[in-house]
């Protein structure tokens, strides 16, 4: 399971305030405490936390690549930031660069400049695609699957690997009013878009996103994390210091034959 740590985002109090101050130490120790905790991927989104979002993001991916090697996962909706942090994100790492819809209906080519920059940054850098276009998110399983096979179809057309192509079908709040039908519809888009090429793109969903204003957020992610892993996700953006939502992880790997049993197979996980 490709694990992306979440917690370098500047709607987080203590990262905002760190920006603010240029407080290295507190985004090292994050950076290092997420990978210790089993992060594949370090998810850097400098958000509203600095008005220079360029500058801050390369101060960020700056600021990590001192003390970990852990690739990046470079999170912004705007090209322009992300290519500030190509310039200072050392590729042979690794990285991702999330996100992009396959179109918006200010920038019809978005999705080519993402994929043109994640070529720029090297071979091992990926990009995550929303299942999203210029008509917005879409609320129903087909329109999901017919916007990610778009994305793949484009991403092969130009010969970029699907294994580098992850594909995010988008999880919405559950206490939104009538969002409560989306969670299904997710699981089964996602038991589509595994089957769109060969080899498959990679699936990965922002999930704490689901559980947003709830009183249960760690029970609903969990849940929903361990029945999106039977429909064939492979990656999420998620809170590694979660130690039962890590061990869900954990217990579906071995569940679904990824992963060898033995009896302490949470602790060699």
């Amino acid at each position: 399971m490709i694990l992306i740590g979440e917690r370098i985002n500047g709607m987080f109090l203590d990262v905002k305030n760190a920006i603010a101050e240029k407080n290295e130490k507190v985004v090292q120790d994050l950076a290092i405490k997420q990978t210790n905790a089993g992060a594949s991927y370090l998810d850097i989104n400098v958000g509203t936390a600095a008005a220079d979002q360029e500058g801050t993001m390369q101060w960020l991916i700056e600021t990590i690549q001192k003390v970990c090697q852990t690739p990046l996962s470079l999170d912004s909706q705007k090209p322009a930031v992300i290519a500030a942090g190509i310039k200072v994100l050392n590729g042979e790492n690794g990285g991702i660069l999330n996100s992009t819809p396959l179109n918006k209906k200010s920038d019809e080519e978005v999705l080519d400049k993402y994929l043109d920059m994640a070529d720029q940054a090297g071979p091992k850098v990926g990009v995550i695609a929303l299942t999203m276009d210029k008509n917005g998110v879409p609320q129903d399983t087909d329109t999901r699957v017919a916007i990610a096979a778009e994305i793949v179809q484009k991403a092969m057309e130009r010969g970029f690997d699907t294994q580098r192509l992850f594909i995010d079908p988008i999880v919405l709040p559950v206490k939104v009013p009538n969002a409560q039908a989306q969670p299904g519809n997710i699981l089964a888009a996602m038991e589509q878009i595994r089957y769109l090429s060969e080899p498959a793109p990679h699936m990965t969903i922002g999930l704490s996103n689901l559980s947003q204003g709830t009183n249960e957020r760690s029970l609903i992610n969990r849940i929903f994390l361990a029945m999106a892993i039977s429909r064939g996700l492979d990656s999420a953006i998620v809170e590694v210091f979660d130690e039962q939502l890590m061990n869900v992880v954990a217990t579906s790997e071995m569940l679904m034959n990824r992963q060898i049993y033995s009896d302490s197979f949470l602790k060699v996980y």
